[in-house]
C-alpha cells in the first residue's frame, strides 16, 4: 500500500512533546507516569512508544495525555514516516528543513 493511501485510510498518528514539567495529581504519582514525562521532555513520542516505555495501557496513556493537553503542557504534531521514498536521507532532509532535533 502506498504511504499516501495508507495515511488516508488509517489516519495520521500523533506525536507529543512536553513543554513544561507539571505538578501531577496524586493518582499519577507512579514511576510509569514520570517515565512518560521524561520521554516527552526529550523528544516527540507516539502513544505506542509511551505504552512500550512505561508499561501503561493505551487508554491510560491517552487519559494522561489529555490531562496534559488540557493544561497546555504538550506540543502535538503529526507523525511522519521516517523512511519515506528517500530512506534515511529523507528523514535528515525533513529534520534539517523543519529544525527538528535528531530522534534516537
Amino acid at each position: 500500500m502506498q504511504n499516501g493511501l495508507f495515511y488516508a485510510v488509517v489516519g495520521i498518528m500523533k506525536q507529543y512533546k512536553l513543554t513544561g514539567w507539571p505538578e501531577l495529581p496524586a493518582n499519577y504519582h507512579k514511576i510509569a507516569y514520570r517515565r512518560m514525562l521524561s520521554d516527552m521532555s526529550h523528544r516527540y513520542v507516539s502513544v505506542s512508544q509511551l505504552c512500550e516505555s512505561s508499561g501503561v495501557s493505551k487508554l491510560e496513556v491517552r487519559v494522561f495525555l489529555q490531562m496534559l493537553v488540557e493544561r497546555g503542557l504538550v506540543l502535538e504534531r503529526d507523525e511522519l514516516p521516517e523512511n519515506g521514498l528517500l530512506g534515511p536521507l529523507g528523514g535528515w532532509i525533513r529534520r534539517t528543513l523543519q529544525g527538528d532535533p535528531i530522534v534516537r
